[in-house]
């Protein structure tokens, strides 16, 4: 069984020890994380050797952005699509027990749905090319993505779909874009896999909101794909949404997502 993890950690030095909470309680044997906000040599690899996960591949950057694949499993860094046009860390691959695993950070658009938001502009210029380079791959290798790609993209993966549809993370030309990066790579989404529609199922619930589980205006962009030669293998009982994880001391925005694979 490889159970892999994937967590916008909003910053792993300032919640390491929850991240180490979390690898105790669910012991994953790969856990990606997004948004890590370190270099290299910041990240707290000490605490991770410490926790049993002796593996990385950390992709950082100064003050922002950085991803991180932590494994108990010998990983081996693989070359990763380049799917950012600014070169900024948003993307660690590696190959786990025969499987690559992509971990991405789509950016988040900031809050304006249009072209004249240069960071809404940027957005879709790395699903674009998400959409290319993994119809490119099709084929080549058994792959499990994940991460925060920052986008809801089904009408039951938000709290209201006709008021969010103006809303930056489901519009309509983010949420095309994305299920097409989906479809022609050749990927199933896990957990519409083994939680399919009308289910509600949330990942994200805003630090705006002063009681995010009285209101549970949530979303979900963080995402378990795996290409479809691989998809069967993973277990109905191991996929899981950590949703209590939100309401851990000095929590991040974002909750972990866990799925397993019979390899």
């Amino acid at each position: 069984m490889l159970k892999i993890a994937t967590w916008n950690i909003n910053s792993v030095r300032l919640r390491i020890e929850t991240v180490c909470r979390f690898l105790a309680e669910a012991k994953p044997d790969v856990l990606c994380l997004q948004e890590i906000k370190c270099r290299n040599g910041e990240f707290p690899e000490k605490a991770f050797k410490q926790a049993g996960y002796r593996h990385m591949h950390v992709v950082g950057q100064k003050g922002w952005h950085g991803v991180a694949i932590v494994s108990r499993l010998k990983l081996e860094p693989v070359e990763a699509p380049k799917i950012c046009p600014k070169s900024e860390a948003r993307i660690a691959a590696a190959r786990v027990d025969g499987v690559e695993v992509h971990n991405l950070y789509v950016p988040a658009g900031a809050d304006l749905p249009e072209l004249t938001n240069p960071k809404f502009a940027h957005k879709l210029k790395v699903l674009d090319r998400m959409k290319s380079l993994y119809k490119k791959r099709k084929g080549t290798a058994p792959t499990v993505l994940v991460g925060d790609l920052n986008v809801a993209p089904g009408e039951h993966d938000v709290w209201s779909h006709k008021q969010l549809l103006k809303v930056v993370s489901h519009t309509p030309g983010e949420t095309d874009r994305l299920n097409a990066v989906r479809d022609l790579g050749g990927f199933i989404d896990l957990a519409r896999l083994h939680k399919p529609d009308p289910e509600k199922l949330f990942t994200w619930w805003s630090y705006r909101s002063p009681d995010w589980t009285k209101n549970n205006r949530g979303r979900r962009l963080d995402h378990i794909w795996a290409t479809q030669d691989i998809a069967p293998l993973s277990q109905a009982e191991a996929f899981h949404i950590h949703v209590p994880v939100r309401s851990w001391e000095r929590p991040s925005d974002h909750v972990p997502v866990v799925a397993a694979l019979k390899i």
